[in-house]
């Protein structure tokens, strides 16, 4: 189904002074990723379910997701965030389906984001990357941006959010321009470790704030 692009900018115009009441989110990097008619994957790590919606607000491009298939259980809310650009993906089942349904968005000249870890973390830290957006990344050449969601503050559920991209990474720079499945871990470790890196820093900068 395809996104609808009235859809989405309502829900942007109504999210952007809800979600900067509740998070007081700052953005770092908003736009960086080129609009050059290519296809990028972004790779974020997921502590919330409003972390889709933080990174929409943090892009000037419309963003796609691959969202876990429970999501679509509600014909009605299935209908909605299908709407905004979400597709479902069986977690742990190696989904070929959802793996193509992001190679062809990557191909149409869209941005694609995965949640890296796999799902939410529980405790607010970085969890083991998986390969789903290196397979990706691979069988389409397109180009990868980390990206980091970062809570800061004491307050447990409404905490401020450090929203921030990296710059794109290529296939070349992953190592994943030939065909080599030992190179997908290695992939998953170098963005893992470029969210790492945002991840501290933002702490330092940005805890007392």
């Amino acid at each position: 189904m395809a996104q609808s692009k009235v859809l989405y900018a309502v829900g942007r115009a109504v999210c952007t002074p809800i979600m900067k009441l509740i998070y007081r989110y700052k953005v770092i990097n908003k736009g960086n990723i080129p609009n050059d008619g290519k296809g990028y994957i972004i790779a974020s790590n997921h502590l919330s379910y409003s972390d889709p919606v933080l990174l929409a607000l943090g892009q000037k491009r419309r963003l796609n997701f691959m969202a876990k298939d429970e999501l679509f259980k509600n014909k009605f809310f299935a209908f909605l965030i299908r709407h905004l650009g979400a597709f479902p993906v069986k977690r742990g089942a190696g989904d070929g389906k959802a793996i193509k349904n992001g190679e062809d968005l990557i191909n149409e000249g869209n941005l694609m984001t995965i949640f890296i870890e796999g799902g939410r973390s529980k405790t607010g830290e970085l969890m083991r990357p998986r390969s789903g957006f290196a397979v990706v990344a691979q069988q389409t050449g397109a180009s990868v941006v980390p990206a980091c969601i970062t809570k800061v503050g004491k307050g447990k559920w409404y905490s401020k959010r450090i929203i921030h991209f990296s710059e794109p990474i290529t296939i070349e720079e992953l190592g994943l321009d030939s065909i080599d499945r030992r190179a997908l871990k290695k992939a998953g470790t170098i963005v893992m470790d470029k969210i790492k890196e945002m991840r501290e820093n933002d702490l330092n900068e940005y805890s007392d704030s």
